[in-house]
């Protein structure tokens, strides 16, 4: 429909989508001390996901917004009242703007949600014992124009995922470091 009214539109797909029901921005499993799963979330990550992105000029959330937003028309939670999804800016997403209306944080956790694994050893005692950042909100992608390749948008919607680096230093190089900061303390001093 979007098309024929001549508002460039495209699908989307996005694999490892997050269902996050209650917006807290991540998903959450719970398990008992035996490792079975407990079931005292709805929150759920889907194998992948789709819905659209068209093409908005955004007078009501200001010029930084334009662009490509997402419309879902197959929303599962009800926002405002009625079930309906966006149009949230994939901008506002990939900046972590949730606070905007147009459903930003429930796009922003099906794609960045973190994974958290939680031990329940009592109605008030639970621990957390994995949580993985990088599992939600794979390969997001669009089918190329003229061709049937797959596009990678993903940069369009979350910056790239920080790989730790690890380093040692020697105790001597350690201690070094630890004399430049005194000396420019004194000096600031």
């Amino acid at each position: 429909v979007l098309r024929s009214l001549g508002i460039p539109t495209r699908v989307i797909t996005n694999f490892n989508s997050a269902h996050d029901r209650n917006i807290n921005l991540s998903i959450d499993k719970y398990i008992d001390i035996s490792g079975k799963t407990l079931h005292l979330t709805e929150d759920s990550v889907w194998n992948f996901h789709v819905w659209n992105e068209s093409w908005f000029i955004r007078r009501d959330l200001g010029s930084f917004y334009d662009g490509w937003q997402v419309l879902d028309a197959t929303p599962q939670e009800r926002s405002k009242g009625i079930y309906q999804c966006g149009p949230a800016s994939t901008r506002a997403i990939k900046e972590g703007d949730v606070n905007l209306d147009y459903d930003s944080s429930f796009v922003f956790a099906a794609v960045n949600a973190d994974y958290i694994t939680w031990i329940r050893y009592s109605n008030k005692r639970k621990e957390r014992i994995y949580s993985d950042t990088r599992k939600i909100g794979k390969f997001i992608s669009t089918k190329a124009v003229g061709t049937n390749s797959r596009v990678d948008i993903t940069a369009d919607y979350k910056y790239p995922e920080v790989k730790e680096i690890s380093f040692k230093i020697s105790y001597s190089q350690y201690k070094n470091s630890l004399m430049d900061d005194r000396k420019i303390l004194v000096t600031a001093l």
